[in-house]
Parts: C-alpha cells; sequence; structure tokens
C-alpha cells in the first residue's frame, strides 16, 4: 500500500491570503490566512528556508565504524550541540543537493568523501516550515583541512567510534533533530 501524497494534494485548505510579515537572507516568515477542510478559518505562520544537507559521515576506526560528529554552540537554545556536518546554501539556493553535501562536509570537518550516496528526504518541522533536507552518507573519507564560516568558529570535529555514536544518542545527548533522523535513515536502509 502506498503511503505517498500527490504533490497537488492541498488537503482540503484554502489560502485566502498571504503576506511575507518578516525576511533576512536565511528566513522568510509568511502569514496565511486559511479555510480548513471543515469549513472554518485559521492562520498559520509559516517559515521558508532553503534546502539543506545532512551528512553522515562513515569512517573505519581500529576498533570498527566510527562517525564524524561536530559539536557547536546553537544560540536559539542556549546550548552546544552534538550533530552531524549539516548546511545549507542561502545564497545559491538552486545548486544540486550533493554538492551543497560535499561542500559542507569539507567546510566543516575537513573531509573529503570518496563516495557519497543519497539516503532520503525529510521535513525539518513540517507543522510550521517548508524546509527539506537530503541525507547523504559520506564513505571513503580523506582527511584535509577544516574551511568554516566564521559562525562556525567554535565548532570542533569529533570522530568517534559508532557504537559511542549510538549510546549518546540513546542516552540522550544526542538531541539534534536532523542528526537522529539522518542516523535513523541510514541505519534503516542498513547502511551502518
Amino acid at each position: 500500500m502506498s503511503m505517498d501524497i500527490p504533490p497537488d494534494d492541498d488537503g482540503g485548505f484554502v489560502t485566502l491570503s498571504s503576506r511575507v510579515v518578516y525576511e533576512n537572507p536565511w528566513t522568510r516568515l509568511r502569514e496565511d490566512i486559511i479555510r480548513r477542510p471543515d469549513g472554518g478559518e485559521g492562520l498559520y505562520g509559516v517559515v521558508e528556508r532553503t534546502e539543506f544537507v545532512v551528512i553522515v559521515p562513515l569512517g573505519e576506526g581500529p576498533d570498527g565504524p566510527t562517525v564524524t560528529l561536530v559539536r557547536q554552540y546553537r544560540y536559539p537554545v542556549r546550548a552546544r550541540l552534538w550533530e552531524l556536518p549539516m548546511g545549507m546554501w542561502e545564497h545559491r539556493p538552486d545548486t544540486d543537493p550533493e554538492i551543497v553535501a560535499r561542500g559542507e562536509l569539507e567546510e566543516e570537518t575537513g573531509l573529503r568523501a570518496g563516495q557519497l550516496r543519497h539516503a532520503g528526504t525529510l521535513y525539518q518541522g513540517p507543522g510550521y516550515s517548508t524546509q527539506r533536507g537530503h541525507v547523504y552518507l559520506a564513505t571513503d573519507l580523506t582527511q584535509g583541512e577544516p574551511r568554516r564560516e566564521t559562525t562556525e568558529g567554535d565548532m570542533t570535529c569529533h570522530t568517534i567510534p559508532l557504537a559511542e555514536v549510538e549510546r549518546m544518542i540513546g542516552a540522550g545527548d544526542i538531541t539534534c533533530m536532523a542528526t537522529l533522523a539522518a542516523m535513523t535513515l541510514v541505519r534503516a536502509r542498513r547502511w551502518l
């Protein structure tokens, strides 16, 4: 049984009006007045952002498979988080996601992938945002120097045994939703 929803499915919702209430180079906030399928009217605040990528860098260490994570301070939640390398190119939104994945991986970790496999797509917050992400598994890795942006100045890079990453997930040490979803997608494909 297919669970795919046709791309033109409006779910019975009708947009009565739409206006941009805020915009910066990374994010646009739109306010839509809608009519629900039951005939009632409502309001949606919709965050529009360009597509992003999440990369699972899978290497081989002396004791088995490894995953490279980054750790950085995330201002909105006031915490330093463990994450997979990820990002978006807001100034070049039409760039092929695989090119963005290769660029973000090298920028944040210095790693170059000999092979990159698309594991799937995900929506970061479909209840309020249009942003879609692409998950990639990166293998056949070679280490170079990171080329971080100034906003990533506090970022650190850590290559960790896969078993430890899985322990960190189970213990709640990794709380980034995109990281958790990417690990799940790659694991579901039996690539880990």
